[in-house]
Order: C-alpha cells, then structure tokens, then sequence
C-alpha cells in the first residue's frame, strides 16, 4: 500500500521532468532516489510482523480475592474456580463469557516463557515476529556453512549438544549462540531444527489439515494432485502456512546441492515427513501406511515450492 500511495503521488512530476529542454535527461538522481525511497518502504512493510489471529488458552483459575470479568465487567462469584485465566496473555473472563471472547489473544512474554513444546502461533505473537526465531536462525545458520555437507538433515548430531541448542533457545530465545563457534557440527543445529518441529504441540502440519494432504498425496495425476496440496495449505494457520512457506524454500535451495550433499527431494521427504506431520489419532497400522504419504506430501511441496507458495 505504501509503494503504490508513493508512486501515485510522486512518479507523475518524475516523468514529466525526465527530459530538458534540450532533449537531454535529467532528474536520473531523483528517480534512483525515489527507487531505493520506495524500496526501504516495500521492505519495511514485509519487515512488520503479520496480525495473525490466536484463540486464548483459558484453563480454569482461583483467584484470591474479589476479582472481575475483564470482558463483561462483571464481579465472579464463589470461593474457588470463579472463572478462567488465559496462560498465554493473562485475560480473566468468566467461564460463560470465556465462550464468546474474540480471538484476540496478545501473548505476553511473561507468560511464554519457552520455545520449544510451545504453539507455533503463540511464540510468533509473543515475539511479534513473522515465523519461530528459531527456524529463522537455525536456517540461516544451515545455508551460511552447511548446505553442501554430506548427508545434510539425514545424518544426526549429538543428542546431548542438540539438548544444549534447545535449552539455549528457551533461555535465551533470539540471543541463542548457535554459531560455528559454539557449534562446529552443522548437524547439531539439523537436528535442533527438527527436534523444534517434532516438540510443537500441534504439528506444522495441522491435526484438522492432516487427513486433506494425505488424500491429496494419493492423487496420482500431477496436476490433480498439486490442486489438492494447494487447497490443503489453505487450511493451515497463516503462522502455519508462512513457516511451512518458508521451510519448504530452504529445503529446495538444499536440493539445488544434492551433488554435494547428496540429499534429494524424496531423501528429504524420508526425514521431514514424520517431522512436520503427525496422524490425528489413527491407529498404528493406519499411522504406518500413511508414511509414503507423508513423505510424498513433502517432496511435493519441496519440487512445487515455488508454485504451491
């Protein structure tokens, strides 16, 4: 909105001072001007962490002392258990009012106070950022000395050293040290990348969107079958979608280097697909025919990433 607010107002007097009057050029150093003015406004606006939306986490609470309904004012009853308290954002309703309350939960920080095992939207809230800090840093880390290691994402660190990212990332959150220095083994930050995704409480990959990419993974005909991938990340939370998008780009830049590290779309499949997808529920023999799906949901979203996102 930004870029096209400035090129509407500024471009037109642009165009007509292009030329003097003895047909020469002029005004070069005012168009790159404006260039880079709406450049840092477009990266600006993709810079702002989106509005995602959160239902709250309401448990039910005692609280000590005369207490009222912050959302119909009203005084809550009773000695213990008077109503609810939302454990990410600290909003106190009545049990009744906690069923119509808008999903505009606000996470604060004191309440997250982890980031592994934690949901996937409410650590983005809490941290008013567009995907985990911890995806973002572990990839950057991943393509800046490792994408042509061999057996990338397949071959495991030290659980022990993996443990320490994670408790890392939990104290400290974005001020984690998980350079080279305090991690040589690339594949002790691989595997904190995906350790992060098999803690999260509710899969990347949704529980409610799980059993429409797995239908979309039998579709035998390409184009058929990309249809129903792309109406299946509709279903994804935006928090959801936009890392699942983001992933999915680090993952095809990996296999851009599958002469170096030896890992193809389909490897990656094999390791991810459990990794971000989990069965809703499904009884073990289901759970284990579903694995091929999984892993051709992935290598799908992998060798289609730039046209699925």
């Amino acid at each position: 909105m930004k870029q096209h607010i400035v090129s509407q107002l500024i471009l037109p007097p642009f165009r007509c001072l292009s030329r003097d009057n003895r047909g020469g050029r002029i005004g070069d150093e005012q168009q790159e001007n404006l260039t880079s003015l709406v450049r840092r406004a477009t990266l600006r606006e993709s810079d702002l962490a989106p509005k995602y939306e959160k239902v709250h986490n309401f448990k039910v609470h005692t609280f000590r002392g005369p207490h009222w309904c912050e959302y119909c004012a009203n005084f809550m009853w009773g000695l213990i258990a008077q109503g609810v308290k939302c454990a990410d954002c600290g909003l106190n309703v009545h049990k009744q009012c906690s069923k119509v309350v808008p999903n505009d939960c606000q996470p604060d920080l004191r309440h997250v106070k982890k980031v592994y095992s934690c949901d996937l939207t409410t650590l983005v809230k809490a941290h008013n950022t567009k995907r985990p800090m911890v995806v973002d840093m572990c990839i950057q880390e991943i393509e800046a000395r490792g994408l042509q290691s061999e057996g990338l994402y397949r071959i495991s660190g030290f659980s022990e050293l993996i443990e320490d990212v994670k408790l890392a990332f939990d104290r400290d959150g974005e001020k984690a040290d998980i350079s080279s220095n305090a991690y040589e083994d690339i594949n002790i930050i691989t595997g904190a990348l995906k350790l992060y995704f098999r803690e999260l409480p509710i899969p990347l990959i949704t529980y409610d969107a799980y059993p429409r990419f797995i239908e979309a993974a039998k579709i035998t005909d390409p184009e058929k079958r990309l249809e129903a991938l792309h109406e299946a990340l509709k279903l994804l939370p935006p928090a959801h979608c936009e890392t699942l998008r983001y992933l999915m780009g680090h993952l095809k830049r990996v296999t851009q280097y599958e002469k170096e590290n030896l890992m193809t779309s389909e490897n990656l499949g094999i390791v991810f697909g459990p990794t971000l997808m989990r069965a809703p529920e499904l009884d073990a023999m289901t759970a284990l025919n579903d694995i091929r799906y999984q892993r051709l949901v992935v290598e799908s979203l992998i060798t289609n990433e730039d046209v699925l996102f």
